[in-house]
């Protein structure tokens, strides 16, 4: 099934974004020509170059930015503001260090409505849940421990809780286990694959890892350095659910080459000024 075959979660017509009116003027782009499609309950992970535009990417879909030009739409609304459907997670946990673990995942659910306004009258309700899903991520007996007495694992994981906690139509992470050992970050994908594959609500994942991005995701795009285009959609055929064991595969190493390949390719050629290609179109079915 393509993203254009139903209607589309995430719908990017044509964004394109400059930082100032200044860098408009100057047809100075951060992002440009970003047409994407993801379906319902989709697991996308997005690669590229350090300074290709994937975190602005990443503020644009979230509500934080508003493009310069173009149209984005999430769940069939147009995007003119934060979005409260959203829950991220980001490479450093920030987790509020005079907070308990559960009371630090609790805070989406005291900020955001409509959980605000019925914060008091549900807290009871509210801690269970945070404490049944602290217990799934492995953190059972360290809900009431403080940040400063948990690894960086354990933080991260609550920060992955505190962003699903208010039952998000979609989540973002970006570079959520880049600061984390090997071990450590390859348990993290397995617990957010258990996580997604129960209540599949939408992934959009920003990342350096290759193999991280081809052992989570369904599809991965890959972006071109600055001003930041789609240039590579690589649809992962393998098998979900998917266990670490894969990683070690020949099909699983094709696909991590091929998108070193194109990201090498991209580095070339902007170093060599020879441009960046075609930005990707809409739901192509692109060389695998």
């Amino acid at each position: 099934m393509n993203a254009g075959d139903a209607a589309a979660f995430v719908d990017f017509r044509d964004v394109w974004l400059a930082y100032n009116e200044e860098l408009l003027a100057a047809n100075q782009f951060a992002v440009e020509a970003i047409n994407l499609q993801v379906k319902q309950g989709e697991f996308i992970a997005i690669v590229g170059p350090s300074g290709c535009g994937k975190s602005t990417f990443m503020k644009l879909t979230t509500g934080l930015k508003m493009p310069s030009m173009g149209k984005i739409l999430i769940d069939g609304a147009a995007v003119t503001g934060p979005l409260k459907i959203s829950g991220m997670a980001f490479q450093a946990p920030s987790l509020l260090p005079w907070r308990t673990t559960v009371d630090n995942v609790l805070l989406p659910l005291e900020i955001v409505e409509p959980y605000r306004s019925q914060f008091k009258a549900k807290r009871a309700e509210f801690e269970a849940r945070a404490r049944a899903l602290l217990q799934k991520v492995g953190l059972g007996g360290y809900e009431d421990k403080f940040p400063w007495q948990l690894s960086g694992g354990m933080q991260q994981r609550a920060s992955i809780c505190r962003a699903l906690i208010h039952e998000p139509k979609m989540l973002l992470l970006d570079e959520p286990f880049g600061a984390l050992d090997a071990f450590t970050r390859e348990e993290l994908w397995c617990i957010l694959r258990d996580l997604w594959t129960e209540q599949r609500f939408n992934v959009i994942l920003v990342t350096h890892d290759l193999r991280e991005s081809v052992f989570l995701a369904d599809t991965v795009y890959v972006m071109s350095k600055s001003p930041g285009r789609f240039m590579v959609r690589r649809e992962i055929d393998l098998p979900r659910p998917r266990d670490l064991e894969i990683t070690y595969s020949r099909e699983f190493t094709d696909i991590v080459h091929e998108l070193r390949g194109h990201i090498g390719a991209i580095r070339q050629n902007a170093a060599q000024g020879t441009g960046q290609g075609t930005p990707v179109a809409p739901t192509p079915a692109l060389p695998q």
